[in-house]
């Protein structure tokens, strides 16, 4: 074996490794999130002497939080395989519109999540005995609240990747984890410090997740927490949608060539 030739595949990608997004979020980026989620998840149940319905509290987030991160990840990969087939100039060459596009994009997320949570559920009941919808169809409402905000944030991902192309791509897995922690999926919102609550109340997602746990505690649903969630998520997808407009109509006129 030679020293020499082992050291220059060291190098070869070492030198790319802190060039590359993909390689920045596996070092720091995951690592946080993680840390981040399952530290004040486990805080909290510390804390608790004993928290009811806990195993069932956490598998119900779980899957839900699966409907976020589907519905965001679904939306902008959808973008990114156009990148990757060198489609992209070829799609919109047609008289397909952007808002056709759209439409047709979030049709097909809401397919494949139909799959997702069955298959989730699935799982959930026959691996650990536990019905994720023990409490019924209640669930619903919030759950297409939680899809909601995956388009938003979907579309926020995607305006970056059509004006700056593949070197944003890993930012499609990345948006929906930057709001995780200060979303409590798996904790309550009180077990944040303050300055975080304050962020808190102000994502969709929160008001989502305590109302879940609200359910599962008590069995009523919390209707004021699920008309909040709607109303913030009316003015998120709004807004994301306006800016992917506006940044791919910006990108047009670069030229979408220059993305392939």
């Amino acid at each position: 074996m030679s020293l020499s030739r082992i050291l220059g595949v060291f190098y070869r990608y070492f030198y790319v490794l802190f060039k590359g997004s993909n390689s920045l979020a596996d070092l720091f980026y995951w690592p946080l999130v993680d840390i981040l989620l399952w530290g004040l998840t486990s805080v909290w149940i510390q804390s608790q002497q004993h928290v009811p319905n806990l195993p069932l509290i956490l598998m119900t987030a779980l899957i839900f939080w699966q409907v976020t991160w589907r519905g965001s990840v679904d939306v902008s990969v959808s973008l990114l395989q156009e990148f990757w087939n060198r489609n992209l100039m070829n799609l919109f060459s047609t008289p397909l519109k952007i808002s056709e596009w759209a439409f047709g994009v979030v049709l097909f997320c809401f397919f494949k999540l139909l799959i997702t949570v069955a298959f989730g559920a699935l799982l959930v009941y026959l691996l650990y005995a536990l019905n994720v919808f023990t409490v019924g169809w209640i669930f619903i409402p919030f759950a297409a609240s939680l899809f909601i905000f995956g388009w938003a944030l979907g579309f926020l991902a995607s305006s970056l990747i059509v004006y700056w192309g593949n070197q944003m791509e890993a930012f499609a897995w990345m948006v929906a984890f930057i709001f995780a922690p200060f979303s409590g999926v798996f904790y309550p919102i009180a077990t944040l410090p303050a300055w975080a609550q304050g962020i808190s109340w102000c994502l969709p997602t929160t008001y989502i997740f305590e109302g879940m746990r609200s359910i599962l505690n008590t069995g009523a649903f919390p209707a004021c927490y699920f008309w909040i969630s709607i109303g913030l998520n009316a003015i998120y997808l709004v807004s994301s949608i306006t800016l992917f407009n506006h940044m791919f109509r910006k990108s047009r006129e670069k030229g979408l060539g220059r993305l392939e």
